[in-house]
């Protein structure tokens, strides 16, 4: 083996190394990015979840002047979501067994 050969065995496992380690701080800026996002998400979350909770017992502090049971409601509008998905399921059961009957079989 000569002393080129070796050279271009070291000139490869240099841009090797140099290309690892390039790739190696592109994902340190990555994780530093998201542990950012991830932080910022947290806060909005939990924002969110405080102005929620402000917002239940202003809704429910008038349901009550209102003697309106929440409970009730709550319930009601659970079960009109759960006719609305099936009423949609249904109809895209439906329009799926009726474009069958246009497909020929030659």
């Amino acid at each position: 083996m000569g002393l080129g050969t070796t050279a271009k065995k070291l000139q490869k496992v240099t841009e090797m190394a140099e290309n690892v380690y390039q790739r190696l701080n592109e994902l340190r800026a990555q994780i530093s990015e998201m542990r950012e996002t991830t932080g910022e998400t947290q806060a909005t979350v939990d924002r969110l979840e405080t102005e929620t909770a402000e917002i239940r017992a202003i809704v429910e502090a008038i349901a009550d002047q209102e003697d309106i049971d929440t409970e009730t409601v709550i319930a009601d509008a659970h079960i009109t979501e759960a006719e609305a998905e099936a009423e949609t399921a249904e109809s895209a059961a439906e329009s799926g067994s009726d474009s069958g009957l246009w497909r020929h079989s030659w």
